[in-house]
């Protein structure tokens, strides 16, 4: 059975590396280093993806371990999203907004979340990633900007301490998410992600192994080979370490 966590350092370390397309619109494609695994190989096959919908863990204690977790910490996250969308509301604007992604099976789910961008960020993305192609080149290889301007204040302070996502526990409340799982993907990102298999087998987490290994530095295709991983080996033994790593990623503000 595979270590994912073993695997997630690999990828954050630099064992894969990545050939980029000449063009600017096409998926960057993945190649392996020797002895690395295979990234260019389907990413689950039906056999391996039906493996996460057995067990009694995957099949009921994980959903069961998700709602335990959330009306036990209700009294401090209740209170701590309040005072963030209040910190946001006197910045200026709405504190929340949802934003479609594909969940389980592939079906669509408004996510929701803190604000954290100034009102029209779309717009400014878009004019962004027209003037300055350094801007494009880190887009298209991370779907992030490190230094993003269209970040305020209050929303970098969130960003970094990802209490920008504490709404989303209201997604898991309703059984789209999990605490634990594959990070959400934007519709328009299906067609970089690579073969979905492993990720349209699983709710989508608030945290998994993206988060505390790669975090948002690595490629957005390694993505695929993470949630393969994860797949592959979930547990609640797993997913409570992936839980105790978060918090120190949180602690160490390393999100942006």
């Amino acid at each position: 059975m595979k270590d994912f966590l073993h695997e997630a350092r690999l990828v954050s370390s630099g064992a894969f590396a990545l050939a980029h397309s000449d063009s600017a619109l096409s998926a960057p494609k993945l190649v392996s280093l020797p002895h690395a695994a295979n990234l260019n190989a389907p990413v689950m096959n039906a056999r391996s993806a039906a493996k996460t919908s057995n067990g009694w863990y995957s099949a009921a204690g994980k959903r069961a371990f998700d709602l335990v977790l959330i009306l036990l910490f209700l009294p401090v996250w209740v209170p701590v999203v309040a005072i963030c969308a209040l910190a946001l509301w006197i910045e200026g604007g709405t504190p929340f907004y949802r934003q479609d992604r594909l969940g389980k099976g592939g079906k669509r789910f408004s996510i929701l979340k803190l604000r954290t961008m100034v009102m029209d960020a779309d717009v400014r993305l878009e004019r962004l990633l027209k003037e300055d192609t350094d801007l494009k080149k880190e887009w298209d290889t991370t779907q992030k900007l490190k230094d993003d301007p269209r970040i305020t204040p209050v929303g970098r302070f969130l960003r970094k301490t990802s209490l920008d996502e504490l709404p989303q526990l209201w997604n898991v409340i309703l059984g789209e998410m999990s605490l634990v799982g594959p990070r959400p993907m934007l519709p328009e990102q299906l067609s970089i992600y690579g073969p979905p298999a492993a990720y349209f087998a699983m709710h989508p987490g608030i945290t998994g192994v993206w988060q505390v290994s790669a975090r948002n530095e690595d490629h957005f295709c390694l993505r695929a080979k993470l949630d393969e991983t994860y797949a592959e080996t979930v547990s609640f033994s797993g997913d409570v370490t992936l839980l105790y790593r978060t918090m120190g990623v949180v602690l160490r503000q390393t999100g942006y």
